[in-house]
């Protein structure tokens, strides 16, 4: 038997219409904790392939990444990358959980790497013929049924925890705008500082108020440290290397990082000494494009002696935590503000140093910050927490998916209700 014996590829396109929403599954938002983008038509510049309400979509780009994508939905409108394959599977045959976990096997992935493993470059596009004629051999349904049920009660509690961390970061957010923006953090009698009358007194750099005592220092009289990372070429890059190696890429704009696609390369002890990141590092993009540039991220977790790429810098500070400015620069203002101060060309642009140590840093009292500094702790300790059990359960899935796809061992049907 043959994968194309239990799927059928649909191959249905559509130009997206001007006006109308689409629900659209690409690439960057599979990478984007796997939400999908909402976008009118006139902003899809290409045909997409329709997403049939039941299917899963099989990415031919790159497939170690493993960005396969189980649609159960009945909403109009639904379209996905051409660099999908949309796949109707043979219920009668297979079943639906366990033909996910089938292609999202390592024997699968392995193959299909061997494939194009003579292909050059970064961008590695599979032969969906290739992909089609792979022989497997299944178990019977009831076992499929057990095998799909036992992967996804695993995959369940992963996404919670993803989303108990998104919270975690959305109220870290909301804080921070409520103390810090809007400067009604608790007074000395615990209620809102400027709703209750609190004393503001205007700063001439800022052009607005601010609450007395506070200060506004440039970002170069609070840094204490300014360190670029390690340069490496493409071709000192490889999967097999020792050391996690993170890049530009890898920040998504909203002061947050992913390892998905984490990069791999070897280093010297001294090379890791000096680059390894640790929890609370506080990173910066200083060179890219002009979308790129000015991204930051907190790092909360990372694997042991994980290195960070030259076009970021990292800066620890004086007077504030890199909690505080990781939520300080993904704000409109400083957005505004790096946006003045980018420099180069059309294609490279660049935050110099000198520019940078320019910006303007509301910077609160001691109390202030301290009591700040318990939260965040906490936020921190519990994504953690929370991100070491992601890790954990990830691990668990991995380590039994092949074993369960060859047979190696069974589910115990009372075990998969759990």
């Amino acid at each position: 038997m043959k994968i194309k014996d239990i799927v059928r590829f649909h191959s249905e396109t559509t130009m997206p219409i001007p006006d109308v929403v689409y629900h659209l599954y690409s690439l960057p938002s599979f990478d984007n904790n796997q939400t999908r983008e909402e976008l009118l038509g006139q902003d899809i510049q290409s045909n997409k392939f329709t997403v049939p309400n039941r299917c899963i979509l099989f990415n031919k780009l790159n497939v170690r990444f493993k960005r396969i994508w189980r649609i159960d939905s009945d909403e109009d409108h639904k379209i996905a990358s051409t660099e999908f394959l949309p796949l109707i599977i043979d219920e009668n045959k297979v079943d639906f959980a366990y033909c996910f976990y089938l292609l999202a096997s390592p024997a699968i992935t392995d193959y299909l790497c061997g494939q194009n493993a003579n292909t050059s470059g970064s961008h590695k596009r599979i032969d969906p013929t290739n992909f089609f004629n792979i022989g497997i051999k299944l178990p019977p349904l009831a076992q499929q049924y057990e095998i799909g049920k036992l992967l996804s009660s695993l995959d369940a509690k992963i996404k919670l925890n993803r989303q108990i961390n998104q919270n975690l970061e959305a109220m870290a957010k909301q804080l921070y705008d409520y103390w810090f923006m809007q400067f009604d953090f608790p007074n000395e009698e615990g209620k809102p500082y400027k709703s209750s009358g609190g004393e503001m007194v205007w700063n001439e750099k800022l052009k607005r108020e601010i609450p007395k005592e506070w200060e506004v220092l440039n970002l170069g009289q609070i840094t204490t440290s300014y360190q670029q990372g390690l340069i490496r070429s493409n071709n000192q890059l490889s999967d097999s290397s020792e050391f996690g190696y993170l890049k530009m890429g890898d920040l998504d704009g909203k002061g947050q990082y992913s390892l998905q696609k984490l990069a791999r390369t070897n280093a010297t002890s001294e090379e890791v000494f000096l680059f390894s990141l640790h929890k609370g590092d506080f990173l910066i993009n200083v060179r890219n494009s002009k979308e790129i540039v000015g991204k930051t991220c907190l790092i909360d977790y990372v694997e042991e002696n994980t290195l960070f790429n030259h076009m970021l810098v990292r800066m620890s500070f004086d007077k504030v935590t890199s909690f505080y400015m990781n939520l300080l620069f993904n704000t409109d203002f400083m957005y505004r503000a790096m946006d003045g101060l980018k420099q180069g060309t059309t294609t490279v642009i660049a935050l110099y140093q000198e520019d940078l140590y320019r910006l303007p840093i509301v910077v609160p009292t001691k109390n202030v910050m301290d009591t700040f500094s318990i939260i965040e702790k906490s936020i921190l300790n519990q994504k953690e927490l929370l991100t070491n059990e992601i890790i954990s359960l990830i691990k668990q899935r991995d380590e039994l998916l092949p074993l369960l796809m060859n047979g190696q061992v069974s589910v115990n049907s009372d075990l998969s209700d759990d």
